[in-house]
């Protein structure tokens, strides 16, 4: 043991640090490719169209303003959500991504007497998040691969402070129903605070999308957490929000950075709210990619998990060996035995055109 790790506080060794993927550039450079456009990056879930349009115009506008400090309160992006959202301003909360706001989350509500209950197969920064904070944990086994709430309700316990509900879920794809999160709803404990994970949920046609915000509007113990990484495609601007009732913004607020999100992504995200074209364009990639990969799957005979979302889980059979087979065919994907899911590998939609290359490159594996 290290100096360093004997002066660390207990726990923090042992954590497991995220694995992000490598530059696509080093992956080209590895396998011997002459150009990064050799390769097919279907691994992080980012939007194939790229970034929103209006994005990109309100990004250029400002660009000769990074001399000045960001707008510390996010006052113009926040009035932009509070019009398209119907919430109040004090309800917000903008963050350098999700993964900050969950771990404001953390510095507030969580220690060793106030833990954590999540799906195994769930997003697994809510591990670390708890781990961080020597939080008790509970993980509760899936339902075909979909949270299972009655069983998450029974897991609570005196000691449970958040509930952590990824919907659509990272990264299973799978959708809780209105009427599930409903009955959830009606039966968890008023001391428990319910945070909805909705990276994803623009994605949904708009009938479908879960109404988890009338619970904010209610002062219900519910944070919904959403972020312009995913359908906006802003992932490389990390930025994010938190809606809950305004009390508990305000405690979240207390241990937020000053200027903690920066004046470009502050600036793309309140143009990204409006492009309502550029979010229609994405469900229709995701929608007409996803059948492209049910259909080759169906031919091939892998099992897959229909999604709702812009990734598709399918199973391989040694997913870590046909991620690294799949990438020396110029193909990057994910592999899933960190989710304890050793047999499956995680595509996102891209292209149709990136979409069949990856087609092409499993065929080839199973020839």
């Amino acid at each position: 043991m290290s100096r360093f790790e004997k002066l660390a506080k207990g726990g923090i060794s042992e954590l497991v640090t995220y694995e992000p993927g490598r530059p696509i550039e080093e992956v080209a450079r590895e396998l011997g490719f002459e150009d990064i456009s050799e390769i097919t990056k279907l691994a992080s879930n980012e939007n194939a169209l790229g970034p929103s349009p209006l994005a990109v115009e309100a990004m250029a506008e400002f660009s000769t303003k990074m001399h000045l400090y960001p707008d510390g309160g996010a006052f113009y992006l926040k009035q932009a959500l509070v019009a398209k959202l119907g919430i109040e301003q004090d309800q917000l909360l903008i963050g350098n991504g999700s993964n900050e706001l969950l771990e404001f989350i953390g510095h507030v509500f969580l220690g060793k007497n106030a833990g954590v209950v999540m799906a195994d197969r769930a997003f697994v920064v809510y591990k670390l998040v708890a781990a961080m904070f020597g939080a008790p944990l509970v993980t509760v086994p899936m339902q075909n691969l979909t949270h299972d709430l009655d069983a998450m309700l029974e897991a609570i316990t005196d000691k449970t402070r958040v509930v952590f509900i990824v919907n659509p879920n990272n990264p299973t794809g799978t959708v809780v129903t209105q009427d599930a999160i409903d009955a959830f709803m009606d039966r968890v404990p008023e001391n428990v605070i319910v945070c909805f994970d909705e990276a994803y949920v623009e994605l949904l046609p708009e009938a479908e999308q879960p109404t988890t915000l009338d619970y904010v509007r209610q002062g219900r113990n519910v944070i919904v957490l959403r972020t312009f990484s995913k359908t906006y495609g802003l992932a490389g601007l990390r930025v994010g929000y938190a809606v809950a009732p305004a009390t508990c913004i305000s405690l979240l607020n207390k241990v937020r950075q000053p200027f903690n999100v920066n004046s470009m992504a502050l600036a793309a995200a309140q143009a990204a709210v409006g492009d309502d074209a550029h979010v229609e364009r994405t469900r229709r990639l995701v929608t007409d990619g996803l059948q492209q990969y049910y259909n080759a799957f169906d031919e091939m005979g892998l099992e897959y998990v229909s999604s709702s979302a812009n990734f598709i889980l399918v199973k391989v059979g040694q997913g870590r060996r046909c991620f690294e087979e799949l990438k020396k065919l110029g193909v990057i994907v994910r592999p899933m035995d960190g989710y304890g899911l050793p047999d499956y590998i995680r595509i996102t939609v891209g292209t149709a055109e990136e979409n069949a290359c990856c087609i092409d490159a499993l065929g080839k594996l199973r020839a």
